[in-house]
């Protein structure tokens, strides 16, 4: 299996790459895994910026319906979404600047990382910054 973003590439982007990070997918069910992960990235500094249809306040931030809509820079763009629609997310991401792409456990899109990464914007794959972060210690 192919790795989509080595230790290096998840150290620099969880530490190095900035504190905004934009969840899209992100809502109020606290169900989903999306909630749970902006949880940790708050309780690890990181501002969160809702991104979702609905663009609900979540955890305390207030929600956008759209990236594109966010005005404000964004350095890391999550992507909760499923992986038929996870490449687009990646184009909008680097259309509007951030600095780097983190898709979930599960979201894979090979094509996407490709045009990702040839952007210049760092790009990791098919993991959870939830688990990846505690490790950094």
């Amino acid at each position: 299996m192919t790795s989509y973003g080595d230790d290096a590439t998840v150290r620099e982007i969880l530490t190095g790459t900035g504190d905004t990070w934009a969840v899209v997918g992100l809502s109020n069910n606290t169900a989903r895994a999306a909630y749970g992960v902006a949880g940790v990235l708050q309780r690890y500094g990181k501002r969160i910026v809702p991104v979702h249809p609905k663009a609900e306040t979540v955890l305390g931030e207030p929600g956008y319906a759209s990236l594109a809509e966010v005005p404000f820079p964004v350095d890391v763009v999550d992507v909760f979404v499923n992986s038929s629609l996870a490449g687009e997310v990646a184009d909008q991401a680097v259309a509007v600047g951030a600095k780097a792409v983190w898709f979930q456990l599960g979201v894979v899109d090979a094509a996407a990382y490709e045009r990702t990464t040839d952007a210049g914007v760092s790009m990791v794959m098919d993991k959870c910054p939830a688990i990846e972060i505690p490790r950094l210690g």
